[in-house]
């Protein structure tokens, strides 16, 4: 991504999200984007998803320039770029089963034939530590983190090279963020997944980035491998989020949602 910048209109005009954003992520590493609310980063994230459409910049994916807009991207390269939600309240279609939502992109972005398509979800289900049972559930029978990793299920059924992970353990309480991120640990070295991570909490970016982007209104501050960003932070905003950041306790680590 190169020079990014986005707009939002709002009633008193057009408002800067994002000004002259510039970072890559490399083959099977995490880039985590850290910001206070209003900072930007979930703003870069819909960018690359396609579904906020930048004022000017360049996405590149393995040197193809990417359009604004996902529906005007070709079907190979959507299919490669996953996002997964920061609400699992609201991502999921309440009126359909867990078994509809993951066999959407089966059916949609790799071509499955239906009774394939049933076997995957089965496989992607227990990929994200699911009963097979629960495919027939409806979102509201789940709980927070089941909901979570049924989301996380339908955008690893893509097959995705590069999964979004947009503020998604925002919602959760402690016990199950260790067990979500956990979890996305592991799915990241069994499939080498590169992952674009969106997160308020440095905290949370000890667990499981390579190298921190931290934004403040907009604007790249700082930037580097999330030790030093972490241990030596260079920016007083960074310092400021680092004074605030929670530490999830070490009792929590492999707990179960």
């Amino acid at each position: 991504m190169s020079a990014l910048a986005a707009r939002y209109r709002t009633s008193r005009g057009d408002r800067t999200a994002v000004a002259d954003a510039s970072f890559s992520v490399q083959r099977g590493h995490c880039v985590a984007l850290v910001g206070e609310s209003g900072s930007g980063k979930s703003t870069i994230a819909r960018c690359v998803a396609g579904l906020h459409v930048p004022s000017s910049g360049r996405i590149m994916f393995e040197k193809i320039e990417l359009a604004g807009q996902a529906r005007a991207r070709p079907l190979e390269v959507r299919r490669r770029i996953q996002i997964v939600f920061q609400n699992p309240y609201e991502s999921l279609n309440p009126r359909h089963r867990v078994h509809d939502s993951i066999e959407r992109p089966l059916r949609v972005l790799r071509r499955l034939p239906r009774s394939e398509a049933a076997t995957e979800v089965g496989t992607l289900l227990e990929r994200v530590r699911l009963p097979k049972r629960l495919a027939d559930r409806f979102p509201v029978e789940l709980s927070g983190g089941e909901r979570q990793r049924v989301a996380i299920a339908r955008a690893l059924a893509a097959r995705p090279d590069l999964l979004i992970c947009d503020e998604v353990t925002s919602a959760l309480d402690v016990s199950v963020q260790a067990a979500v991120l956990e979890l996305l640990q592991e799915l990241r070295r069994e499939l080498q997944l590169s992952m674009l991570f969106i997160t308020h909490n440095l905290g949370v970016v000890a667990c499981i980035a390579d190298s921190v982007l931290v934004l403040d209104r907009g604007v790249i501050c700082e930037g580097g491998a999330v030790d030093k960003i972490l241990n030596e932070p260079a920016h007083d905003y960074t310092r400021r989020l680092l004074d605030a950041a929670p530490c999830l306790p070490e009792d929590a680590v492999g707990a179960s949602a």
